[in-house]
């Protein structure tokens, strides 16, 4: 690897020492480092002379990012590492997250193994996993035509009343949803909030999306994987004429009278995955699979 971006919303005090590490590492390994602006200056106000100690390449978004990259670090938590989509579909580069968050599904390395997992990459002991993403198609301009999810799509009640969800798959009627909203989930979302509203664990190379509702109305109602080469219609009925849609950490107010329409997008990330990691090592160590008295 010769060029690396590392992209994260605020440094803490906490991680100074670490990146400093990671810094250091890329440094003797004469990779040239470009860096998200915002977090470098998260940085300089904790420690302005830190900063000066390397030579970084620095991006403030999308149209001046780079986009002969050979890896994306993101630092910080999951949300951090959903952002950083636009950057990795303009650049093709893979993605490792560095999880300085809580549960941290997508960034999964922890603050401990950074030098560790840096001189694996460094190393090339590493696999490369392609991840589907979902996209959005509306008549109006949504979210500024930048439509991509990699976890969910969600439409959701703008207030307290519950809304009318009504579903169609390939164009054959599915069912209205009377319920607070629904999540289309992608297999690497299944273990987001899709997980959390009752939805299944779907192994990441698995072929389909998931539907779960939200607080349904009716209780025969439930969660329903279907392959990923549905096209998935939505029209939604609500009492003040308006919803919430929600792709990833995006969220928009609309209108009713909008239908949306979901799909397999035609392009996928990369997940860069280290030898010493698995899906299933990650489901044990972070939803405490296995911690149990009597496997002890």
């Amino acid at each position: 690897m010769k060029k690396i971006a590392l992209y994260g919303r605020k440094c803490n005090e906490q991680f100074l020492n670490y990146i400093q590490d990671i810094f250091n590492i890329l440094t003797k390994n004469k990779i040239e480092i470009f860096a998200y602006k915002n977090y470098i200056d998260s940085i300089k106000l904790l420690n302005n002379k830190f900063v000066e100690k390397y030579e970084l390449k620095i991006f403030k978004d999308i149209n001046d990012f780079c986009c002969d990259i050979d890896l994306l670090i993101s630092i910080g938590g999951d949300g951090t590492f959903l952002e950083t989509l636009p950057y990795l579909i303009k650049s093709n580069a893979p993605v490792i997250g560095i999880n300085t968050g809580r549960l941290g599904f997508l960034a999964n390395i922890s603050k401990e193994n950074i030098i560790k997992a840096l001189i694996d990459i460094l190393e090339n002991k590493y696999n490369i996993e392609f991840r589907t993403l979902l996209e959005l198609k509306s008549p109006k301009n949504i979210f500024n035509d930048y439509c991509f999810a990699l976890n969910d799509i969600t439409i959701q009640k703008y207030d307290l009343s519950m809304i009318s969800i009504e579903v169609f798959l390939n164009d054959e009627y599915l069912t209205p949803y009377w319920t607070d909203g629904l999540i289309i989930s992608t297999p690497t979302g299944s273990t987001a909030y899709a997980l959390s509203a009752g939805g299944p664990i779907v192994y990441p190379d698995a072929s389909n999306f998931v539907l779960v509702p939200i607080a349904s109305h009716n209780l025969t109602v439930r969660p329903l994987v279907i392959p990923d080469n549905f096209n998935i219609k939505i029209k939604v009925t609500s009492r003040n004429n308006k919803f919430l849609l929600t792709a990833d950490h995006k969220a928009q107010c609309i209108e009713n009278n909008i239908i949306i329409e979901i799909k397999k997008a035609d392009v996928k990330i990369k997940m860069l995955q280290l030898y010493n990691q698995s899906f299933f090592k990650t489901l044990r160590e972070k939803l405490m699979w296995g911690i149990d008295q009597r496997n002890l």
